[in-house]
């Protein structure tokens, strides 16, 4: 079953966007997410829904972010990608009147339900502020080992 990345290639992309100077484009970040520019306008539209980011046109045009890395939480960018399921797996729902499915699925929902709710909270806690930073020690480290 495939996984949607979309929350993942997000947060890649917003961290590349605060490293850079000045915005970017589609197609630059499409080279930096290996893909296509099309997807990174679709995707950036839904975050400029939400009042994350902006876009200019023209030669020196491109993505930039526009609200505060502090402020802003995995939890918001899930949300506003349209809180795309949390677990790609789910009830068997082949023979509702079962009473063994219907005991397996009310076990499962409840177990679902409780998972998800932890993710989410832990989404809400983690702003891209956050990343930056961790982002910025690795990077750190990393030269100092360099040299």
């Amino acid at each position: 079953m495939k996984r949607d990345s979309r929350l993942s290639s997000v947060l890649h992309a917003l961290l590349h966007m605060a490293e850079h100077d000045g915005p970017m484009t589609s197609e630059a970040l499409g080279l930096c997410l290996g893909t296509n520019p099309v997807v990174v306008r679709r995707t950036m539209g839904l975050l400029r829904e939400a009042g994350l980011v902006a876009a200019a046109r023209g030669h020196a045009g491109g993505w930039r972010i526009s609200a505060d890395l502090r402020t802003v939480s995995l939890r918001q960018l899930h949300e506003a990608l349209g809180e795309p399921a949390i677990f790609a797996i789910g009830n068997r729902n082949e023979t509702p009147d079962c009473l063994v499915e219907q005991a397996v699925n009310a076990a499962l929902d409840h177990a679902f339900e409780e998972a998800e709710t932890l993710l989410l909270k832990r989404f809400a806690a983690v702003s891209l502020a956050d990343l930056a930073g961790d982002f910025a020690r690795r990077h750190a480290a990393r030269r100092a080992a360099q040299e």
